[in-house]
């Protein structure tokens, strides 16, 4: 039996986007929603998703640049761009600054949901993230980064890891996390990484940063 796919949709639109919600739990995926890149933002904090579905002109920060700051952070999940912004050359501005994938409204759910199996079955299922600051995560595990090639596991908690996955992905977020835990990550990054830190963002949580910079 075939997984189920977590689909974020993403538009400041409340009634297209409760409609493509709809469409898509019918045609059998589990869909989480967003009316702004802010919150989709806070959302990709705290779980992965297998799509996402994109608006491009949106109040605040616009799909586009989301999009883009999304893929600098090293977030690679497969994204389909949906907008009223049709022609070539708006596909190509989006298709550069990263999606998989660029859709014109209106369009026909039917045509939707083929493209997002396309992409979902031609995306990588091992999630890999490097932060080029020696961190790598593959296969559900950190691991360092050595100078001979080598990856070294980096031993974590369940707690410790998943803290890890939110203040990396993307890079630079700020998470909600019991005092103890943060301490003891931070511990056993700083023990082998001399170039990122864990930092404390008063009154919101926690932060890593790039010591470098």
């Amino acid at each position: 039996m075939a997984m189920t796919k977590n689909i974020l949709v993403i538009d400041d639109d409340k009634m297209l986007r409760t409609s493509l919600a709809t469409g898509l739990r019918r045609a059998d995926f589990q869909v989480v929603t967003a009316e702004s890149a802010e919150e989709a933002a806070e959302i990709l904090a705290r779980i992965s998703v297998d799509a996402i579905i994109l608006d491009r002109m949106m109040t605040g920060i616009d799909g586009l640049s989301f999009l883009k700051q999304l893929r600098l952070n090293g977030n690679n999940t497969p994204v389909i761009m949906l907008t009223a912004l049709s022609g070539a050359e708006n596909a190509i501005d989006g298709l550069s600054g990263g999606a998989n994938d660029y859709m014109a409204k209106p369009f026909q759910l039917q045509e939707l949901v083929l493209r997002l199996n396309n992409i979902i079955k031609i995306t990588p299922k091992t999630e890999k993230k490097d932060s080029s600051l020696g961190l790598l995560f593959a296969d559900g595990e950190f691991f360092i980064k050595g100078d001979d090639g080598q990856n070294k596991l980096l031993a974590l908690s369940a707690e410790e890891k998943k803290l890890l996955q939110s203040l990396t992905s993307p890079f630079g977020n700020i998470v909600h996390a019991t005092p103890m835990v943060a301490k003891r990550l931070r511990n056993k990054i700083n023990s082998v990484l001399s170039d990122i830190d864990i930092i404390t963002v008063r009154g919101m949580g926690y932060k890593i940063i790039n010591n470098k910079h």
